[in-house]
């Protein structure tokens, strides 16, 4: 193949990629909309607004029957709903936890202006979102950085070093000061996120290991390949389904569920949980953070166990001088 068709080739391959890359981000952000949401109706009139959200749609919404007010709260601050329809106080009143997803809270505002027949429903915020983030654009613009960063810390430890024990060392070394570095702009400077500084760094250390850790571990095993298999998993599912923005219950099938089972989405969720909630709920995106990393070090403990099966090219170039030394 000549350099034209070769240019060619290329410039067909970028554009398939940029409508696969269009694709996966504007289509999860045009299709929101509640999917087996969950959310709890408490109070004497629970069965009939059961009903009656039943009837409006039977898909949107995985309804928990509770007995009052107070078991509402209590579930939304334990993350099993994301808000309450609080009935038998007047007109049905609306609990909601902003920091759960404001675009969350918002749809079931509405919802709750619906079942009241009024723009003035009463809606009470349980765990609202940080005072200088109401809206979640921070907390949303902070998943990207740390998918893009981590790619780019695999793809250069690999490029630059040599040897699986000194990657291994540089993905430690990216986890720690990353995490440390990235919860400090988001607390100290951007105050972003409430909740423990030290937990906080933790998650987004173990989201950077994750990403870093997988893409140097394929790439050290099966060559630039590697990289660019692990940066599109990242990037073109990872990312635009991790819901950092929404919730998972608000994207499209199966994807807002996968999307929770790559690190970009764990890491959204478990911070949420730390931050807002006491880490309540945080257990499942915590155990695909560690797997992710131990994904990560295991590939790169396989490219040392080759290296090491293969021999070092300083062990092999030493040996001739060896033998002449000898003679």
């Amino acid at each position: 193949m000549n350099a034209t068709l070769r240019a060619i080739a290329v410039g067909l391959g970028a554009a398939l990629l940029q409508l696969l890359m269009l694709v996966a981000f504007a289509w999860p952000a045009a299709n929101l909309a509640p999917r087996d949401l969950p959310i709890a109706v408490a109070g004497p009139q629970a069965a009939m607004v059961t009903e009656r959200l039943a009837a409006a749609d039977p898909d949107a919404f995985a309804v928990t029957t509770l007995p009052d007010a107070a078991a509402a709260r209590t579930a939304i601050e334990n993350r099993e709903v994301y808000g309450a329809i609080v009935t038998g106080e007047g007109a049905p009143r609306m609990l909601v936890a902003s920091a759960a997803g404001p675009a969350v809270s918002q749809q079931l505002t509405a919802m709750a202006q619906q079942l009241s027949g009024t723009t003035g429903a009463p809606v009470e915020d349980v765990v609202a979102a940080d005072t200088d983030d109401p809206r979640g654009v921070v907390f949303g613009s902070m998943v990207l950085p740390l998918v893009m960063s981590g790619i780019a810390a695999g793809a250069l430890l690999f490029l630059v070093v040599t040897g699986a024990g000194a990657r291994l060392a540089g993905v430690l070394t990216f986890g720690v000061v990353g995490g440390l570095g990235s919860m400090l702009l988001a607390q100290g400077w951007l105050s972003a996120l409430p909740g423990n500084y030290l937990a906080l760094a933790a998650v987004a250390g173990l989201s950077s290991l994750g990403v870093a850790g997988v893409i140097v571990g394929l790439a050290s095993l099966i060559g630039p390949a590697g990289i660019g298999i692990g940066a599109l998993t990242m990037l073109l599912i990872g990312n635009p389904f991790s819901a950092a923005t929404s919730a998972p219950e608000l994207l499209p099938q199966p994807w807002g569920a996968i999307g929770q089972l790559l690190p970009p989405g764990a890491a959204g969720s478990l911070l949420r949980s730390v931050a807002f909630f006491d880490g309540a709920g945080g257990m499942k995106p915590l155990v695909v953070l560690l797997i992710w990393a131990a994904t990560g070090l295991a590939l790169l403990g396989l490219a040392a166990l080759r290296e090491r099966g293969q021999g070092s090219p300083g062990a092999e170039a030493a040996e001739p001088e060896v033998a002449a030394a000898s003679i």
